[in-house]
């Protein structure tokens, strides 16, 4: 039915029923495709003046010359229709879904003793087609198993009756190394090769349980009949489908088939993440990117991609499940927003994924420039800093019952490690563990050492520890009169709370947070750094005190072996050449005697 484009308030000629409309321009063509369970309600919707309408809308109206509509039994038909004729057409006003990969199938052909394999090209009446698969990862996957499952052949040849008895073939090297039973020599039957094929079918659409129903039936009449090699062949089969099946279950096996989908936009564009779930696993994911054309709202752009997504992957699953709800209910779709349980945290599952795919999506447009960056703002969003925290700051101290105590900072610039800043430290005012005063120690000495040289001070700066340490840190910052000038927290390892100075109650960072993951990586870091340079220094001071056992070398020449060489490891490995340039020819001989005795001990 056509209709000119002024006649719609004039006339009303459209009816009450649902249907599929097409806009056209003055060239006559095609610039936009809607549904509508009313057309006359719908269509109009665009004419009435002084209703609100986007600008982009009011645009696409100024063009329309003419209408034309097709009228469908339901709202659900008319969905339908319109995802076919914009796949088809491509009006530049319709939703665009950003995909212009070809999928990957797996054809199971149409022959005697049939092959399957995968392609990219779908010819009718060749065989059947399974997929299409999102990724060829996953294609290879499933295809794997069924040949490492069944002894499918890999040929090309016409294996039809007639050839097979001319003798025309020989088997190949995939007999001999038992991946092929050789059909083409007659050597396997072709209703027995049928039996893998059928079972292979179950494979390909996702239905694991059947086949390995099918497996351990025959598992068990081979060992009743005390075929007990056959038992372990059927067994064999059957634990590879369900190692399979375990890398891929991701959800309760109690839900059976269904699609989830979630979506996140922004002005211009939505990403929405299919995962396609079958007796409990998820067998497909994909993430895809919508342009806006209009002024299409969530519901909208959620609704175009559900139904091009299923047409593209071929679903037929009775439920659908969703992270924001539709506007209005499609008679033929069970479609609902899971609140609890399982189905809510594929949900989940499905909403991180296309928020990841935004984000990526983002980084290479140039949007964000660059992800440290964005991660430091967000990190000076949390704490409310006045500056972008690209130079942070962390200390850590490190000692066993008061022995050998020691600190240490790390240094992070732009967000990335600055290891050639970091520094280690020897606690000299503090006796006994004592980690506050350790703390006002090297904190102290730290920053009076930055600006004795003139150096700039960090944007921010981190302890490890509670109120106690933190508190002990802003002493020294005081003593040196830059407290204030400098912000500075206190990170708790058990609750992962952040500290701030003369305020009793903490910060919680959502432990998802990326600025609170940069913080427990710099954390970490310090606590590391901490750690190898106790350990070393108790390492020195053990082996240091074992020096002083051998004749003639006291505390003074284990010293300075220790000082030249800087690690026990290299005076164990030294020449005696260089011993002797440390400590003399007669020392440099009994220790190095001493060490030969030692390894031959250890």
């Amino acid at each position: 039915m056509l209709v000119p484009a002024y006649a719609v308030n004039e006339y009303n000629f459209l009816p009450d029923q649902p249907g599929v409309y097409k806009f056209f321009n003055v060239d006559n063509d095609l610039i936009y495709v809607g549904k509508a369970k009313s057309l006359i309600k719908r269509v109009s919707s665009y004419f009435v003046k002084g209703q609100g309408i986007h600008h982009k809308t009011r645009r696409m109206v100024r063009e329309i010359q003419r209408i034309e509509i097709t009228l469908v039994n339901s709202e659900f038909d008319a969905l339908l229709l319109e995802n076919n004729l914009i796949k088809k057409t491509q009006p530049k006003y319709n939703i665009l879904l950003k995909d212009d990969k070809t999928y990957p199938y797996l054809l199971l052909t149409k022959e005697h003793f049939p092959q399957i394999y995968p392609t990219r090209r779908l010819i009718p009446n060749k065989g059947t087609y399974y997929g299409p698969f999102a990724s060829v990862k996953a294609m290879n996957n499933v295809l794997d198993l069924i040949r490492s499952i069944f002894t499918i052949r890999t040929c090309k040849l016409d294996l039809a009756p007639q050839k097979i008895n001319e003798g025309k073939y020989k088997v190949c090297l995939e007999y001999h190394i038992g991946n092929c039973l050789g059909p083409c020599e007659g050597k396997q039957n072709e209703a027995e090769y049928l039996q893998d094929i059928e079972q292979a079918k179950h494979i390909l659409k996702g239905n694991l349980g059947v086949a390995k129903s099918y497996f351990k039936t025959q598992m068990q009449n081979a060992a009743e009949a005390l075929a007990f090699e056959r038992a372990q062949y059927f067994k064999e089969k059957l634990e590879l489908l369900e190692k399979y099946q375990s890398k891929s279950m991701v959800v309760n096996p109690a839900i059976k088939d269904l699609d989830a989908f979630a979506i996140v936009s922004d002005d211009k564009n939505a990403y929405v993440n299919y995962l396609k779930v079958k007796n409990g696993a998820i067998i497909i994911t994909k993430t895809v990117e919508l342009k806006k054309r209009l002024d299409e709202t969530e519901s909208d752009l959620l609704l175009t991609a559900i139904v091009r997504l299923r047409d593209q992957f071929n679903s037929d699953a009775d439920e659908i499940i969703i992270n924001v709800q539709l506007e209005e209910n499609y008679e033929g779709l069970n479609i609902h927003v899971p609140k609890i349980g399982d189905k809510r945290h594929l949900i989940e599952l499905s909403l991180k994924n296309a928020k990841y795919y935004k984000q990526e999506k983002m980084l290479a447009s140039g949007e964000v420039k660059d992800k440290k960056f964005r991660v430091l703002k967000q990190l000076q969003s949390d704490l409310s800093l006045k500056e972008l925290p690209d130079h942070i700051e962390c200390f850590d101290n490190s000692n066993i019952q008061g022995s050998n105590p020691v600190a240490s900072m790390v240094c992070f610039l732009k967000g990335k490690p600055a290891v050639k800043e970091y520094r280690h430290y020897h606690i000299n005012t503090v006796e006994g563990p004592n980690d506050f005063a350790s703390m006002t120690e090297v904190v102290g000495r730290r920053y009076r050492r930055l600006m004795e040289e003139g150096k700039d001070l960090p944007k921010l700066i981190v302890i490890d520890g509670g109120k106690g340490q933190l508190s002990s840190s802003v002493e020294a910052l005081k003593n040196l009169g830059i407290y204030g000038k400098v912000p500075i927290i206190g990170i708790a390892k058990r609750l992962e709370e952040i500290y701030f100075p003369e305020d009793q109650f903490p910060l919680h960072i959502d432990k998802k947070s990326e600025s609170l993951r940069l913080l427990q990586r710099i954390r970490d870091e310090a606590h590391r750094f901490a750690i190898t340079f106790h350990r070393n220094v108790r390492s020195k001071k053990a082996f240091g005190s074992q020096l002083t056992e051998v004749d003639s070398i006291g505390e003074q020449s284990a010293e300075k072996l220790l000082k030249h060489f800087k690690s026990v490891k290299k005076i164990k490995d030294a020449d005696i050449d260089e011993l002797e340039k440390v400590i003399g020819k007669a020392k440099a001989h009994k220790l190095t005697e001493w060490l030969k005795i030692k390894k031959a001990g250890e």
